[in-house]
């Protein structure tokens, strides 16, 4: 028999198998009655064996036929399946994601929108957590990959940099000008807005005020920085951000840079993902800088 004369015996040989009946196949099949028992005839002949056992109502498998059934209805679902796949794309996997959630409004973003519409069949799960946890899921294996700050350690991750962003303060010109002092006496005369004290960026800051002397006076906390850039624009206070983050505020004029004599230092930013399961080509060839 050739391949699209077995394909169509073997179809006929599952619809009588589920069907336990010559007469009740032929009509599922829209075919004649005697069409579907001289193709069994012909599969039996071919096999050298016994398929069916014949009843006064109906049929029944023999232990060989049931074999054959178990086999025959695995092949056609893999057929259909691989059909499947080849009319709506090739699925390219799972992805796990772990970023705060400011990185993943500012920089996954862009990344996310590249990647689906390359591997539209990709099953993508995000989740918003702090930078310090990301890398954690990330050692724990709970996760594919993390887009976070550079650790200090990352241990058995490895580390794919996109570049830094840039701490700085801002706020509106009307404030600037109400404060009336130095640049760097802000932070005895202003109210200086900044994250809580368990973000990632806050223990940054803290270092760089340990490394200066700075003990600002009035202080306003919070838990997410899109809130210090929207409390800075109504004009509040002070606040601590990431300048990639209002580039187009301060192109607009509606905040301004405060230029202190020593500048923040840059934090390093990336992806990371476990050294012992290395990362995919698809996703790897996504990973490359976008940060300004």
């Amino acid at each position: 028999m050739d391949t699209l004369d077995n394909l169509s015996r073997y179809k006929i040989f599952l619809a009588v198998a589920e069907c336990q009946s010559i007469s009740k196949a032929a009509a599922k099949l829209y075919i004649s009655q005697p069409a579907v028992s001289i193709t069994i005839k012909k599969l039996e002949e071919n096999l050298n064996t016994t398929l069916f056992i014949r009843k006064s109502k109906g049929v029944a498998l023999t232990e060989n036929g049931r074999n054959l059934y178990e086999s025959t209805k695995k092949a056609f679902q893999l057929l259909s399946d691989t059909e499947e796949r080849l009319k709506h794309g090739q699925s390219t996997g799972y992805l796990r994601i772990a970023a705060s959630n400011v990185l993943c409004k500012h920089y996954l973003m862009p990344y996310l929108k590249e990647f689906t519409e390359h591997y539209p069949n990709t099953d993508v799960s995000i989740t918003c957590t702090s930078s310090s946890a990301a890398c954690s899921m990330v050692e724990q294996g709970n996760i594919d990959l993390a887009l976070a700050a550079k650790p200090e350690n990352p241990g058995t991750a490895v580390y794919h940099s996109l570049g830094v962003i840039e701490y700085i303060f801002v706020c509106t010109p009307a404030y600037r000008d109400k404060l009336n002092c130095d640049n760097d006496a802000i932070f005895e005369n202003g109210n200086i807005m900044l994250l809580d004290r368990d973000n990632v960026s806050r223990r940054h800051l803290n270092s760089y005020y340990a490394q200066n002397k700075i003990n600002p006076l009035h202080i306003l906390e919070v838990n997410e920085m899109d809130l210090l850039i929207e409390f800075a624009k109504m004009g509040i206070g002070v606040s601590c951000v990431v300048k990639q983050f209002v580039e187009q505020e301060l192109q607009e004029g509606s905040l301004i840079e405060i230029a202190l004599s020593k500048p923040i230092s840059p934090r390093e930013i990336g992806f990371l993902y476990h050294r012992i399961r290395p990362m995919n080509e698809n996703i790897l060839k996504f990973m490359e800088p976008k940060v300004k």
